[in-house]
């Protein structure tokens, strides 16, 4: 079976969760470019502005945000395609059209995406990733749960949809909550989360996450030390410890994320 994991910066990716988890499979699975869809058609450059980065070679050079198909062969023998970009400002149809070309394309029957919200959860507790999907085997398989979200969403969502409905492709989401109050990026310890449910998911084999873990404990450590700082930060961190040990059954914890992301994007909705 080949499978497309994809991500996107943007609504969908706080702290920068989703497309990190995708970068760290590009660098540890030794994937090569395949393609690349030009921003021109789709970005906003005052939105999402171009990088200017020093190369090894000294000199600078520009980055464009564009939205990047890798591919890497599995111990399994079986391909899978990364992709990684930035949710398009504009003409989203024909954006979400250039994908599933790709997939169509290389033969892909079984997409993940990826995405992640800001939410009430302790950076100091494990972090339960959801997993949803409308495709029964994926329920049944992964424990995936039927989506009943209503109101805005981003691109994440509406890829998934037109791969499954359009061109039969099952697909399947996971969502990963990252601590409101750190939601800057980095944000390792949700990466790692994701990174784990999909090695169970898929065969991954090989794959180290030794060097991320030590990143998750150092930057919970780091937070840890900030929140000693501050008495107020310190109690509703303790408040949200407590909370979070009251909802440690998977279902409860995936109840609970499901309607922290309803409240999360009808408040982004209505910004």
């Amino acid at each position: 079976m080949s499978t497309a994991i994809a991500a996107f910066a943007g609504w969908n990716d706080a702290g920068s969760a989703a497309t990190d988890a995708v970068s760290f499979l590009v660098q540890h699975l030794d994937a090569n470019l395949l393609d690349s869809i030009s921003p021109e058609e789709y970005c906003d450059f005052q939105v999402n502005r171009p990088q200017c980065r020093i190369g090894p070679d000294g000199k600078r050079r520009l980055i464009w945000p564009t939205t990047d198909f890798w591919v890497a062969p599995l111990a399994s023998g079986e391909p899978i395609m990364l992709i990684r970009g930035v949710e398009p400002s504009f003409h989203w149809q024909a954006f979400i059209e250039e994908i599933t070309e790709q997939l169509v394309e290389w033969g892909i029957d079984r997409l993940v995406v990826l995405g992640a919200l800001l939410a009430d959860v302790p950076h100091s507790r494990a972090i339960a990733v959801q997993a949803s999907s409308e495709v029964s085997h994926f329920q049944k398989r992964f424990r995936a749960e039927s989506p009943t979200y209503e109101g805005p969403t981003g691109i994440v969502s509406v890829l998934e949809q037109v791969a499954n409905r359009v061109h039969g492709i099952p697909s399947m989401a996971l969502w990963v909550p990252v601590p409101h109050y750190v939601a800057n990026s980095p944000s390792p310890k949700a990466q790692l989360a994701l990174i784990r449910k999909l090695t169970e998911m898929l065969p991954l084999n090989g794959l180290s996450t030794a060097e991320l873990a030590d990143e998750a404990r150092a930057w919970a450590e780091g937070v840890d030390a900030l929140a000693a700082e501050d008495p107020e930060i310190a109690g509703y961190i303790a408040s949200l410890e407590a909370a979070n040990d009251t909802l440690r059954s998977p279902a409860a914890s995936g109840e609970a994320l499901a309607k922290e992301f309803e409240r999360y994007l009808r408040h982004r909705g209505s910004q």
